[in-house]
């Protein structure tokens, strides 16, 4: 195969840099790639970023930067052959490469249908509810977020080049802040493959997306105070980058995804012959041969009982002596290589760091001669440290590689010290079928752990495995592992906007926010709105519906109708001896069908379905003879699908004195 030259994408342009290194093939050791990147003007990078690539997406809306990332995402996966064709030499298998190169793209399009479906059509991201700060409701306070008006640089491990690229550049994006990738130099060839896939698109705007295939220069010294640096590597590097002096005079955000000794429990009912303890081994030898080991998330230790840790061990030993090793390229290849010859000698030190603290090799020999010459194969090795409190290293060392080590524990307690011993991990997983030893378990773990799976028979054929980060859960975890969370859905777009306190009227809070807000302005319709496609509807627009009187018989009926004889609906005498009620009050969902007795519009239309009702509130109770009315708002439209998309109406119930009996959201499926 021919060299590939890579390049840089430096202000909207490919650029060879100076510095260059060659990068070897996982497979034999051959030159894939070459890269460079010095003499890059960084400074200009961070400022064609901040000032071109910044203004653009801001310019854009939630939904405009969702749509965005959507395209992205198809573009990956209709060219994904392209990168397959490399992925090989990274040491991944085919069903490696997956997770990279799909769950890359996948990782794209669950971030556009977040964007679509959980934030507004609007610049400002609402955060929290409207804060009351007057009795007469002219001053109310609301917090905001807004995007950092700086770069965000993204620094990711040769691990996954594709998925680590796209699963920072996801929330970064659609959030509306630019950003500088910095691939691992070892994978960049796959890298650069798939970002010169998304510049091809021509749907990201200049200046929002740039790529360093080297070292990082004098970038570092650069940075402000609106950028963020978000990190996935060592520990020890994080440190270094985190105290840099820039980092600290600016206080540079900075999102850390460090390496971790993440574990893996076998609950006491978890005996062999259950399903549980089956499933505990395929997940051990998954994690163990999976990308060879080479996963932040992999599970380092295994911690069961006491008296089955001889069982365990059998059991895994047995399928790690089925595997077949290798040449990543070959259908029958299950564990591939290592990433480069550098990283399995590292691996083989490191082993022989835990054994010299007191771990044995039950299985594998790291020195062993597997898969093609000149290549970075290892064989998987599997330890045991039968005290596992007596041995430091096991709680310390990371083997990056095929690598765990099998560990006893005595009881509930000890299993807890024995797990947060690591000091903190992205992931940890528990198989049993017994509630009281999950309960127990978390209860006194997850401070520790980012990530926590419970997995047993019930939950088999759906879970998503101890090592899948997935974009709606957050990637991170305390302590050793960083103490930063990455993805996590919305959460994830929050790393890169600032939240700020806004005080003023409701009104001017409105206008700022783009949304309807309680006490906000509303915009009278002349028609019903359910007659209107999202595209015809504003923010603020309102419908009044006329009033209805609530009467005994009302009450009655609906009681009768529904089973619902709750005394404060039909005793009168025991409704007043309340201290809340001064006789008998309507049903609450008396109240809410009343309502939509009173603004649904009943012909086929542009509303679709009601989807479903949020932040309910029964406000002031309503009594016989009273009468009831609703101001029905728009408060936001999000886009779904080209086919649809949802409306959330503010609905406002008052009585005949204007006082508010219930609010709350309701959310319609309708035609854009």
């Amino acid at each position: 195969m021919k060299t590939l030259e890579l390049l840089n994408y430096a202000r909207d342009e490919w650029q060879r840099g100076d510095g260059i290194r060659d990068i070897p093939s996982a497979i034999d050791g051959s030159t894939i790639a070459s890269t460079g990147s010095d003499g890059l003007d960084f400074a200009g990078m961070l400022d064609h970023a901040r000032n071109v690539g910044g203004p653009a997406l801001r310019a854009m809306t939630f939904h405009e930067r969702a749509w965005m990332l959507k395209d992205l995402g198809l573009a990956i996966m209709a060219r994904k052959d392209e990168l397959y064709a490399l992925n090989p030499h990274t040491g991944a298998t085919k069903a490696d490469g997956w997770i990279d190169i799909d769950g890359g793209a996948l990782t794209l399009l669950s971030y556009s249908s977040t964007g679509r479906k959980k934030l507004p059509d609007a610049h400002v991201l609402l955060d929290g509810e409207l804060e009351p700060l007057s009795k007469g409701g002219s001053f109310v306070g609301q917090h905001i977020l807004t995007p950092h008006q700086g770069a965000a640089v993204h620094i990711n491990a040769y691990n996954f080049p594709v998925w680590g690229m796209l699963e920072k550049m996801a929330p970064t994006l659609l959030a509306g802040m630019p950003c500088i990738v910095k691939p691992a130099t070892a994978t960049a060839y796959l890298c650069e493959a798939a970002f010169r896939i998304l510049i091809e698109t021509g749907k990201v705007p200049e200046g929002a997306i740039q790529l360093i295939v080297g070292g990082v220069g004098d970038l570092f010294d650069h940075l402000t105070g609106q950028d963020v640096v978000s990190f996935t590597g060592s520990a020890a590097t994080a440190g270094k980058l985190k105290n840099h002096p820039t980092v600290l005079r600016e206080s540079v955000k900075f999102v850390a995804e460090q390496d971790s000794l993440n574990a893996s429990m076998l609950g006491s009912d978890a005996t062999p012959g259950t399903p549980e303890f089956d499933l505990f081994v395929a997940e051990v030898v998954k994690e163990m041969t999976t990308k060879a080991g080479q996963k932040c998330t992999a599970i380092r230790r295994v911690m069961v009982p006491h008296g089955q840790v001889d069982a365990v061990q059998d059991a895994i030993t047995e399928k790690l002596a089925a595997l077949t090793i290798g040449d990543p390229r070959e259908k029958e290849t299950q564990l591939g290589c290592l990433v480069s010859c550098s990283q399995r000698d590292d691996v083989r030190s490191k082993v022989a760091e835990l054994v010299a603290g007191g771990a044995r090799i039950v299985f594998g020999d790291p020195d062993a001669q597997v898969g093609p010459e000149g290549g970075a194969a290892l064989s998987p090795i599997l330890l045991r440290a039968d005290d596992p409190w007596e041995s430091d290293a096991v709680h310390d060392v990371e083997a990056f590689g095929p690598v765990a080590t099998v560990m006893p524990y005595k009881d509930m307690d000890d299993a807890i010290a024995l797990a947060n011993r690591g000091m903190g991990s992205l992931a940890m997983s528990l198989f049993t079928h017994d509630e009281a030893i999950a309960g127990e378990f978390i209860r006194g773990a997850a401070a520790f752990h980012g990530r926590m799976l419970v997995i047993n028979r019930d939950n088999a054929k759906e879970q998503t495995g101890h090592g899948s980060p997935l974009p709606v859960l957050v990637h991170g975890g305390p302590g050793r592992a960083g103490g930063s969370e990455e993805m996590g859905g919305v959460r994830g777009v929050k790393h890169y906007m600032q939240r700020t306190a806004i005080q003023s009227t409701p009104s001017m809070i409105a206008a700022i926010a783009q949304q309807y807000i309680p006490g906000g302005p509303k915009r009278k319709l002349d028609t019903h709105p359910f007659k209107l496609k999202m595209s015809e509807l504003k923010i603020g627009d309102t419908l009044y519906t006329d009033s209805r009187t609530v009467s005994v018989e009302d009450i009655e009926q609906f009681a009768e109708f529904t089973g619902d004889k709750f005394y404060a609906h039909m005793d009168e005498e025991a409704a007043k001896a309340s201290p809340i009620f001064e006789g008998r009050v309507a049903h609450g969902y008396l109240i809410l069908s009343f309502a939509a007795g009173l603004f649904v519009y009943a012909p086929p239309g542009p509303v679709l379905a009601n989807t479903g009702l949020e932040n309910l509130r029964f406000l002031t109770p309503l009594y016989p003879g009273d009468s009831m009315r609703v101001e029905l708002t728009v408060r936001t439209k999000s886009i779904k699908s080209d086919e649809t998309g949802v409306v959330r109406w503010a609905v406002e119930i008052f009585n005949q004195r204007d006082e508010l009996v219930a609010t709350y959201d309701l959310l319609t499926e309708n035609v854009p």
